[in-house]
């Protein structure tokens, strides 16, 4: 069955006689056979900006509101493909000819800013974008097309994100812009000081954002002190104050998090500041900070509460140490610290403190830096301990009171020192999950099992970030993780993927590996091998990248890289050169010029 739709006009705020968006003057290109419509240029239709909302709204809402629309003009060859495929399927839709309605052509407009597609047809199913002809038939091929038609509209939502840092809400605006509804449950159990933040989660509130800044305020001490050597005299004593560093370090976080929320608002995410619990299949149950309680129903879920730091479990470890949830906000100088463990955090919390000139001693119960190159641990160590760091080997803490704490050594020497006037606690991250129950399996860390399309033992659940199983602690994995998530679960994207080794000319006389630098772009095998993503690890990185991003900004697929001669010595064209893809599992090595 095919249904022809209207856009009606509003009983108010249009002028007398005239359709909503209707422009004299304005005509409907005619396409010649074989070719698709495409508007004439943006802004022909001198739409106000009111009149221009208002068409946008209404055309969502038919979006909204059936489950297959074609936009589309009746003397279109393609559109007419298109409507013989949804027909020969026996699926129901609606069209909308452009051709034929009068303001027609501010309605290609208007549809071009929400699909960035500027010809017809243009396909929505499920209220999901699918494209246009050739694309449709992509879809149909895949079977992408099918797991659209069979979504089931009884739940309250597509998609619910728990948690809303890096991962979560990488994931929940890229299904939103896909066309999904989508929430995110974002909820901070305050640390045992009593610390909280807002949305982001740990990277921004108290992870990479301010860590980073203060590791700049210990750098620019630094520098003050090697000005001297470079002629510049000061006679003024100075000093570090602590408060206006964290005062100034916490209104640019504010920033960030207001920044999040309104790009929620703006993808017409909704944002629930709750727990959340599973019930039951596809239902979650989300407490408030009051303790009210509303349920909500999903297709799927993904779990993105990333970690939070571990604590000791001795005796007055809560009481009276604090970790990385709490020293960012901290509202007072720590002074003599102690951090016990030896994790890149760990480390990191040390060194800027030591920077802005506090005494620090780091305890380690073994390695630092487990699972890292200890040759290159050792040496961060030994820089550290320049820098005036002490470090207590050997060592585990095991009571800890406001006088003093009790350490023992791993030969059974015990240890008690009285000159941390603060505490550090900052062994390892433990996943946040506790509160959600998982009908999907754990393991005994809170991480949750998950397989190569972070996919859980539920198949509706999936996990992205730092409670993931086997995934990288990183906050650009988590990003990056999400976003491609939210992709293969509603675009239908496929992507492909190019990369190599490679060995720099500045490289070779002096021997250095040949097998360090490495370049890898990524493919959109569904708009013509467009690069979509661009990787390299090398000398003058920054540089390469920048030109490549104008160019990726101009539409540069894999066949424009083929075709283009590389400039020879260089680096940038080892990308004219690609031919591995990773998917092959072939040898990337270099073995020779």
């Amino acid at each position: 069955m095919v249904s022809k739709l209207a856009l009606r006009s509003p009983t108010h705020g249009a002028a007398p006689n005239r359709r909503l968006g209707s422009v004299r003057g304005v005509s409907v290109p005619q396409s010649p056979p074989g070719h698709r419509a495409r508007l004439s240029a943006p802004g022909t239709s001198r739409l106000s900006s009111a009149a221009r909302e208002e068409l946008r709204r209404r055309l969502l809402g038919l979006i909204e509101g059936h489950r297959v629309v074609i936009f589309s003009k009746s003397y279109c060859p393609h559109s007419a493909r298109v409507k013989e495929l949804f027909s020969s399927l026996g699926v129901d839709c609606n069209i909308l000819e452009l051709d034929q309605v009068d303001d027609g052509a501010s309605v290609q407009e208007v549809l071009s800013e929400i699909t960035n597609q500027r010809t017809v047809p243009s396909i929505f199913v499920s209220k999901v974008h699918v494209g246009g002809c050739d694309r449709t038939f992509q879809a149909h091929q895949s079977g992408l097309l099918q797991k659209l038609l069979e979504e089931d509209p009884a739940y309250d939502y597509d998609l619910i994100v728990i948690g809303g840092g890096s991962g979560g809400l990488s994931c929940a605006q890229e299904a939103a812009v896909l066309g999904r509804r989508v929430m995110v449950l974002d909820d901070v159990v305050p640390s045992p000081q009593g610390t909280s933040w807002g949305l982001g989660g740990t990277c921004v509130n108290v992870g990479c954002i301010p860590k980073k800044l203060m590791h700049q305020a210990a750098l620019l001490g630094q520098a003050l002190t090697d000005s001297r050597k470079f002629g510049w005299e000061y006679n003024q004593q100075v000093k570090h104050n602590w408060e206006t560093m964290t005062e100034a370090i916490q209104n640019h976080i504010g920033s960030l998090t207001r920044g999040y929320r309104r790009a929620l608002r703006e993808k017409a995410v909704a944002l629930v500041n709750s727990c959340g619990e599973f019930v039951e299949h596809h239902k979650i149950k989300a407490t408030n900070g009051k303790g009210q309680e509303t349920y909500y129903t999903a297709a799927k879920f993904v779990i993105a509460t990333g970690e939070r730091p571990r604590y000791l479990g001795i005796q007055g470890d809560k009481e009276y140490c604090i970790t990385s949830d709490d020293l960012f906000s901290l509202p007072y100088c720590p002074g003599a610290t102690l951090v016990v463990g030896a994790s890149p955090a760990a480390l990191e919390c040390a060194g800027f403190l030591a920077g802005l000139g506090l005494e620090v001693t780091v305890m380690v119960r073994s390695q630092l830096l487990r699972g890292f190159d200890q040759e290159m641990a050792e040496k961060v160590g030994s820089s550290m301990q320049q820098l005036g760091v002490r470090f207590l080997r050997k060592f585990v803490p095991v009571e800890v009171s406001p006088q003093h704490l009790v350490a023992r050594a791993l030969s059974g020497v015990f240890l008690s020192e009285s000159v941390f006037s603060w505490t550090g606690v900052r062994v390892q991250q433990c996943s946040v999950g506790r509160n959600i129950f998982l009908l999907s399996k754990r393991n005994r860390t809170g991480k949750i099992p998950v397989n190569d399309v972070e996919q859980s033992s539920v198949p509706y659940v999936y996990a992205v970030g730092d409670v993931a199983e086997g995934k990288p602690e990183l906050t650009p994995v988590a990003v990056q993780a999400g976003k491609l998530l939210a992709r293969r679960l509603f675009g239908g994207r496929l992507e492909k993927v190019y990369h190599t080794l490679f060995w720099p000319l500045e490289w070779t006389v002096a021997r250095r590996d040949s097998n360090t630098c490495y370049a890898k772009i990524i493919c959109s095998k569904f708009d013509n091998d467009r690069v979509i993503g661009f990787h390299i690890l090398g000398p003058k990185a920054g540089e390469i990248t920048q030109g490549f991003a104008a160019a990726m900004k101009c539409g540069l697929t894999k066949q424009l890289l083929d075709d283009t001669i590389g400039i020879h010595p260089t680096c940038a064209e080892v990308f004219t050169t690609l031919e591995i893809t990773k998917s092959s599992g072939l040898d990337i090595t270099q073995k020779g010029c």
